[in-house]
């Protein structure tokens, strides 16, 4: 059995100690040789055992530390895997403590077999903490990060993190962090209350001394489902991972209403179309925009809200051909604020890879108070699931991009407004007709002659009835404007909107989708 702790702790800590032991020695031994197939047999066997929480529980005083104590402690990167091999990537680990508390077990996979990479002390620089490190035995680490030199060839920058729950978020160069990705989401909506895997082993794939790619395996499980993973993370301009998973679901469970996979989270306060009447900054927002390819070829836009509700919408499709939530609006005008740099902040882009069947894109938006909380996500549902024993494979790529992102091949929406110019209209009818300003811009309506008819292709579902419709050139900067107008019946209830444009019955545009919450 694996054994992370090499003597068992007397006095106040024994309990915890003992615990956390009875835990991490309760599953198949994982110093053996792993490759894909035994990870994806590991999670097989896993789901058809029991689920053993992972204990949360820390020694005293690394629970009595605050947010600046958990803070100034740092992994020393001179202990960094690899580093001593002189490899193109390395690896450091992140310190348990305060929101961090569930520890994870992270292995080195070389030439050599597995070896267990095991908490030590002497990694980490803790600060001012004055803390009694002997004591703790084997914690275990809270999650980790790689190590690329993205930017600079004298730099290693980080390149990816995994930590917390199933999350990852990663970089391309010249970009900041932003939004993340997860593994998993188990019953965001539509449950009773989320249920959140997470990875519970890595496996760290040694990189060759020229590699382009590093690869990192997981094992994923929660009460109702268990997963194997597969990462290869090639870094670039824009940084792309190919993601490669194998889920089983647990016996004898309460039926997953949605399982969500290749999640994406973010976080949207407040931008162009919903401007804040307080805030100094014109908008703040990882990103603004969920785009969709459908399996059919359409390019569908939906802009973000900050909603004061929780809104979800859905995007049925079959075999979709891309998603993604998109940081669209790279100026730094659009943001002024030189610390958080959201102009920096990446779009995730996902490509699936083979039959993803029948299912539906979702949209969840929930309202946020501040920039602090992620409020955003986006994923996809498949229709169908298979019975527990059963693997539910599927594979995707995942582009991190910046400003060279996806972008559909003919024209896309700029940006979008909302709100009224100088008009005659009582408050009443303002509230009850919303009015919106799409800018769209692209090859094909910059290909277009100068005598051009550009008509606009507007639908509204039985709440909503199209008031007006006009398109028409905005040479101040080089777009299409779209001004429309809608009449809401119901205030109470949303209205979904459609628009693209076209010539000659020829498409120009993506789609842009948009709903009107309700007061």
């Amino acid at each position: 059995m694996l054994s992370f702790f090499p003597l068992l702790q007397t006095g106040p800590g024994a309990r915890w100690t003992l615990a956390v032991l009875t835990c991490l020695t309760c599953f198949s031994p994982l110093t053996q040789a792993m490759d894909w197939a035994s990870l994806r047999e590991l999670a097989r066997t896993r789901a058809s055992e029991p689920y053993v929480p992972t204990p949360d529980q820390l020694p005293d005083d690394l629970a009595a530390l605050d947010y600046d104590g958990v803070r100034d402690i740092r992994f020393r990167p001179d202990r960094a895997l690899w580093r001593d091999r002189q490899l193109p990537y390395e690896a450091q680990f992140f310190h348990l403590g305060l929101y961090q508390r569930k520890p994870v077990r992270i292995h080195e996979v070389g030439p050599q077999g597995v070896r267990k990479r095991p908490h030590q002390a002497a990694d980490y620089d803790y600060g001012r903490n004055r803390l009694n490190t002997a004591a703790w035995g084997e914690l275990g680490h809270a999650g980790f990060r790689l190590h690329y030199p993205l930017n600079n060839p004298a730099y290693k920058d980080e390149l990816v993190v995994f930590l917390g729950a199933s999350y990852f978020r990663a970089l391309g160069a010249g970009q900041q962090y932003g939004l993340s990705a997860r593994g998993l989401a188990i019953d965001t909506v539509g449950g009773q209350g989320e249920e959140f895997p997470r990875f519970t082993d890595f496996w760290l794939l040694q990189p060759d001394a020229q590699g382009t790619s590093v690869t990192v395996l997981a094992l994923l499980d929660s009460p109702r489902a268990t997963g194997a993973y597969r990462f290869e993370i090639r870094p670039g301009t824009s940084t792309v991972m190919g993601v490669s998973a194998s889920v089983y679901l647990r016996t004898g469970q309460q039926p997953i209403a949605r399982l969500a996979l290749a999640p994406l989270t973010s976080m949207f306060l407040h931008g162009e179309n919903q401007p804040s009447a307080t805030d100094f900054r014109p908008e703040v927002h990882d990103s603004d925009g969920l785009l969709m390819h459908s399996g059919s070829g359409e390019w569908l836009w939906r802009p973000l809200q900050n909603p004061r509700q929780v809104s979800v919408s859905s995007f049925r499709m079959t075999n979709p051909r891309g998603f993604g939530l998109m940081q669209r609006d790279r100026r730094h005008t659009s943001y002024e604020d030189p610390e958080a740099n959201y102009e920096k902040r990446p779009s995730a882009w996902v490509v699936p890879a083979g039959d993803w069947g029948a299912g539906h894109v979702e949209l969840v938006q929930l309202p946020t108070p501040d920039e602090t909380h992620d409020n955003i996500v986006a994923y996809w549902v498949p229709a169908t699931l298979p019975p527990p024993g059963q693997p539910l494979d599927v594979s995707y790529e995942l582009h991190w991009q910046g400003d060279q992102q996806q972008r559909p091949p003919g024209a896309w929406a700029a940006q979008t407004r909302q709100g009224h110019g100088y008009t005659r209209l009582t408050p009443a009818e303002q509230r009850l007709q919303p009015h919106f300003v799409v800018d769209f811009e692209g090859p094909s309506l910059k290909a277009l002659p100068a005598d051009a008819t550009v008509r606009p292709v507007v639908t509204a579902d039985a709440n909503g009835q199209v008031v007006e419709a006009l398109v028409y050139p905005y040479p101040a900067a080089g777009t299409w404007r779209l001004s429309l107008r809608v009449q809401r019946l119901d205030p109470s209830r949303p209205v979904e909107l459609r628009a693209f444009l076209q010539t000659d019955q020829h498409t120009l545009s993506e789609t842009w989708t948009h709903v009107i919450l309700p007061d």
